[in-house]
């Protein structure tokens, strides 16, 4: 049975939580804000800041007097046109979406045949294509989880994979991707946390490949996640097709304003800046984790995934203490070894935790 959790509220969510429904559907609609009630110090949640910054919120609420108009042409293409520049790509090349999730919801457009997820991964792809009736085989990775394009079914013609990978943060070489592409076949990375990685050095965002297509995501950068924006590149042929069944009006003013202001350029250089200033803190993070005895995967996302010893015990005592952080079996290929933590200045505050419950002997 699929359940999903209500409203957070504090007590209840926590033990809601500790009797997950764990079957492989409810496990793949598993998120991390279900870990999360208000006043828990959340490390779950891999959404950059608490809130969105101050001119972005300003220039939106500018906004709201027109909201009895409906998003015009132009709407779509100042959007279109800032995504366009920010890539050096053209127009036709980019789809605003409600958010990259909207880009695995229309994948089943592409009509695929036998599609392929290299995991462990996002979930909401094998969601979607297995709601449209189309089975996914899942190429599972084995720590340290580096891609191998040798066990990607060479008949797939659809391939998703993440870069970095969403959970184990985990950064693939833009030349093991590139050869992946088959006749045939089209390529989805899923780039939703590329802008968190100093150059992007690893990104196909800026190349205009016929079979690539490259899901983005500004909810995590820029603090969104209530408003859900993002958007995919591709050549115009795939974007058709993606969009083949989609409803019309996808995206509100707000979010097509959200995507342009997001793109232009003084807001890329500030995501840059802080994309280094995260990275060292990462650093930081990373070493207090080992520290207590955690087992850190090698990556350069803005989370990390660490397994150590009774890991659900530990999450359940973290919890306890008003800490929240993802499990990690919900994700296929990972088991209840594992965690996912955000990238925080608050890391300290996990970490003596940890090292409380070691002292305790792994006891509340």
């Amino acid at each position: 049975m699929l359940w999903i959790l209500g409203p957070h509220t504090g007590p209840l969510l926590f033990d809601a939580v500790a009797s997950l429904d764990t079957s492989p559907l409810a496990a793949a609609r598993y998120h991390g804000d279900q870990d999360v009630a208000p006043g828990v110090l959340d490390f779950a949640v891999n959404v950059r800041h608490d809130r969105p910054p101050e001119w972005l919120v300003r220039q939106l609420a500018a906004l709201l007097p027109e909201l009895a108009r409906y998003p015009s042409t132009d709407d779509v293409h100042r959007a279109q046109d800032a995504v366009a520049e920010r890539h050096g790509r053209t127009r036709d090349e980019v789809l605003p979406l409600v958010g990259a999730a909207e880009g695995f919801a229309l994948l089943h457009n592409l009509s695929p045949v036998r599609a392929a997820i290299v995991v462990p991964a996002f979930t909401e792809p094998a969601i979607a294509l297995s709601a449209a009736g189309i089975t996914a085989h899942h190429v599972v990775l084995k720590p340290p989880f580096v891609l191998d394009t040798a066990h990607v079914p060479d008949d797939a013609d659809l391939v998703v994979v993440g870069n970095p990978t969403n959970p184990t943060s985990v950064l693939h070489l833009r030349e093991q991707l590139l050869e992946l592409r088959r006749p045939g076949r089209i390529l989805v990375v899923d780039e939703a946390f590329a802008d968190w990685v100093p150059g992007e050095p690893q990104s196909l965002a800026d190349d205009s490949l016929p079979d690539v297509l490259v899901l983005r995501s500004l909810t995590k950068t820029w603090s969104l996640a209530g408003l859900r924006v993002g958007y995919a590149l591709g050549s115009p042929d795939v974007l058709a097709r993606l969009t083949v069944q989609r409803a019309h009006w996808p995206l509100g003013t707000l979010q097509l304003t959200a995507i342009a202001a997001c793109c232009a350029p003084r807001a890329v250089a500030a995501a840059a800046a802080d994309a280094v200033r995260l990275t060292a803190l990462r650093a930081e993070m990373v070493a207090g984790l080992r520290s207590v005895g955690a087992e850190v995967v090698d990556g350069a996302a803005p989370f990390v995934l660490f397994n150590i010893a009774d890991a659900d015990g530990l999450r359940n005592y973290l919890q306890s203490k008003g800490i929240a952080v993802r499990r990690g079996d919900t994700f296929v290929g990972l088991d209840a070894r594992y965690l996912r933590a955000a990238v925080r200045p608050e890391w300290p505050v996990l970490v003596a935790a940890i090292a409380e419950w070691a002292k305790r002997g792994g006891r509340r």
